[in-house]
């Protein structure tokens, strides 16, 4: 059954527009849309973004050419009736519902985080898949600094970079190693960047200043009080230039 665009959420009909749930008029019409509407044309990115990375990360697997056998077996179905039985029916619908749900299960087993890097990362990915990417939204940097005070022990350095083309969007706490820490989300053109400060100005491991994580890039630097880690589907060029602006803009 098809999905049509009347009263829905755009949101959902995005979702429905790439898993072709839509039929022609309406996907027809919902590709107009996100041609001219950047809040829809980002979801779109995000979540084709999404499914790479988890293909990336766990590609599908085929089930084991044994399992049909296994599941007969375990349920004494090795015999083979004149007529189907009640239990043929039962081993062909567990079979189905295993095969059919087999490789979206294998897709999102999550895979352990060995690393402050990998951590990182993944609190990027995570925010992209939630409804916001922020627990608070605001392009006030005295807004989004105080409203860290009282849940992490110091606020982060925040600063102004909208008029550079990166403006601030609002903030989240991030949990790396069981320790709650800030990260900033900034937004150029229609990809987000997720700036994490690492407290104390170092982390467990030794890893180049720039590097692509799981098909994100990222960029390292310290000061006195922190390590910051910008993530974002960014050109590395661009997200260099974030690096270098947020770096050089003046203390708050």
């Amino acid at each position: 059954m098809t999905l049509t665009a009347i009263d829905v959420d755009p949101m959902l009909l995005v979702h429905a527009y790439l898993d072709g749930e839509l039929d022609s008029a309406n996907a027809l019409g919902m590709a107009r849309r996100m041609a001219t509407d950047p809040v829809l044309a980002a979801e779109r990115d995000r979540i084709e973004a999404l499914r790479r990375l988890i293909h990336r990360r766990q590609p599908p697997e085929a089930p084991p050419p044994d399992l049909r056998h296994r599941i007969e077996t375990l349920l004494g179905m090795r015999r083979s009736p004149p007529q189907p039985s009640w239990r043929a029916l039962a081993a062909s619908i567990a079979l189905t519902a295993i095969v059919a749900s087999g490789s979206t299960f294998v897709s999102f087993v999550p895979r352990t985080v060995n690393s402050a890097a990998d951590a990182i990362v993944s609190g990027h990915v995570r925010a992209l898949m939630a409804p916001q990417a922020i627990d608070v939204a605001s392009s006030d940097r005295h807004t989004v600094k105080p409203w860290f005070n009282g849940r992490i022990p110091e606020a982060p350095r925040v600063v102004d970079l909208a008029r550079d083309g990166y403006p601030l969007v609002g903030g989240r706490l991030d949990v790396i190693a069981h320790t709650p820490v800030p990260t900033l989300v900034y937004r150029h053109r229609l990809h987000l960047i997720s700036l994490t400060a690492m407290p104390g100005g170092g982390v467990a491991e030794i890893i180049p200043a720039e590097a692509v994580i799981d098909g994100y890039n990222c960029i390292r630097w310290r000061d006195a009080h922190a390590t910051y880690w910008a993530v974002s589907d960014l050109a590395p060029a661009e997200l260099q230039e974030f690096a270098r602006l947020f770096r050089a803009a003046p203390a708050d």
